[in-house]
């Protein structure tokens, strides 16, 4: 979680604002009952929201986001988003100007219990008409969010009402179901966690949440390219990119369940080192305990979600990334030529004359270890970021679990690099090397020499 010292503020979008006749009538509630908008600037991880009033949970941690407040009025249990332009920072050295809810994208997680009555005011403060689809949800049709099926879209500077009953427990997700192409590429989108009746149904005691989003934005720039169907150069939990991704600490021995929604443009690995774990929960609901087998890595298609589950047996710092490569990187190059192999020497003199920091690059490999290189402004390397024995080099969907014995209960601070026992570490080997010999051949005869096999021609 992050240490810094931003907390939420709140302030009122509403004064002085025209309301308008939503999925349920604002005036058959009444402005002056319009619930205050909570807003929040920090990217780091926020502490998980105690429920201050209505029926006991145990609250989940959004990675790098937070959960928005209520307030109850008359048993039902109110929260207002305000869809609005954001600036999110991506990671340190790079901001992006996202659409988004409440000052961020993604938006705030939303957490009810199974059985609430939900009311949620969503007003509308981007230049363009907007709805939200509760993706998965059970509820009445005209609630749905689907501009022009369901409801008419919310105009700009105009507040809708969305009320219905969570009927069943499970994970979803919030999203719009307007101009979808462009409101959803540039970051809006959102978790919304409905827990079961009883806290103790399938509980754990440390719950993550985290949305897949990408982005196709140019280096130097800020604002993403809405059109872009498959090459994305930033792949993203959260609308943030490794390093800027925050860990998730665990206490050993904990039961842990990450619940992880897919919103890109394709499907993602999510892979898990040091433990093996079961797929708990999806879209639809828990999946029964008779269906669960061990794995390290499982799939996300797009608009999906899974929730995986294990128990933090082992000590240590352990990855948690997407298992396609270029989705731990950043920035990347679509059009950048392979020098593995070629000997670029004579032509580096010819461009230092010219050049004088010219660099010969990538004729050995990708790694550029420690090095220091100029980008443009707002501009993030494809790899980065520092772990106790060097740099990671990693980026984009890469995060670590860290797993230690004394932890606090509640203590989501990110205890640092972990200390390995001696003796516990990969080492260089420096005895004797011994000379290399080959294996037998397959085709070998019992004195190891080739045999020779007549190759014959079939009809087809």
């Amino acid at each position: 979680m992050s240490n810094s010292s931003n907390t939420l503020s709140r302030r009122a979008f509403l004064q002085g604002s025209a309301l308008a006749v939503g999925a349920t009538a604002v005036t058959r509630i009444g402005a002056a009952s319009l619930p205050e908008a909570v807003t929040q600037n920090s990217a780091g991880t926020q502490a998980p929201l105690t429920p201050p009033n209505g029926r006991p949970y145990h609250p989940v941690v959004t990675l790098n986001g937070w959960s928005l407040p209520w307030r109850m009025n008359n048993g039902v249990k109110e929260f207002h988003l305000v869809a609005e332009p954001v600036v999110r920072e991506i990671a340190p050295g790079m901001k992006a100007n996202l659409w988004g809810y409440n000052g961020q994208s993604p938006g705030p997680t939303i957490e009810v219990v199974e059985g609430d009555r939900v009311r949620i005011f969503v007003t509308n403060k981007l230049p363009e008409q907007t709805s939200v689809h509760w993706h998965g949800q059970r509820l009445p049709n005209g609630m749905d969010g689907v501009t022009g099926l369901t409801q008419p879209g919310i105009p700009p500077g105009k507040t809708f009402v969305y009320e219905f009953t969570a009927r069943r427990a499970g994970t979803f997700m919030y999203h719009p179901h307007a101009d979808e192409m462009v409101q959803m590429a540039m970051g809006m989108m959102g978790f919304w966690i409905t827990h079961p009746k009883d806290p103790n149904f399938m509980r754990v005691d440390r719950d993550f949440v985290f949305l897949l989003n990408a982005y196709d934005i140019d280096p130097g720039a800020a604002t993403p390219k809405v059109n872009t169907m498959l090459d994305f150069n930033l792949w993203t939990w959260n609308s943030r990119v490794f390093p800027g991704i925050d860990p998730l600490p665990v206490r050993q021995n904990d039961r842990v369940r990450i619940r992880v929604g897919n919103l890109t443009m394709t499907n993602h690995p999510i892979h898990l080192h040091g433990h093996e774990f079961v797929v708990t929960g999806t879209d639809g609901g828990w999946t029964s305990p008779a269906s669960r087998w061990p794995e390290v890595s499982t799939d996300i298609a797009v608009g999906q979600m899974r929730a995986i589950e294990f128990d933090a047996t082992e000590e240590g710092d352990w990855a948690l990334h997407c298992h396609k490569a270029h989705h731990t990187m950043n920035a990347m190059g679509h059009n950048v030529p392979t020098m593995i192999g070629v000997d670029q020497r004579d032509l580096a003199k010819k461009i230092n004359k010219l050049i004088p920091d010219y660099m010969v690059m990538g004729d050995k490999g990708g790694s550029m270890g420690e090095m220091e290189m100029p980008l443009p402004d707002n501009t993030l390397p494809m790899m980065g970021g520092s772990g106790p024995y060097g740099s990671l080099e990693m980026g984009g969907m890469f995060s670590v679990v860290k797993v230690r014995k004394n932890l606090a209960r509640d203590d989501y601070r990110d205890p640092g690099w972990y200390k390995a026992p001696p003796g516990t570490v990969a080492y260089e080997w420096r005895g004797t090397e011994q000379p290399s010999t080959f294996a037998p051949d397959k085709k070998a005869g019992t004195d190891g020499n080739a045999v020779n096999v007549t190759r014959r021609n079939h009809p087809h």
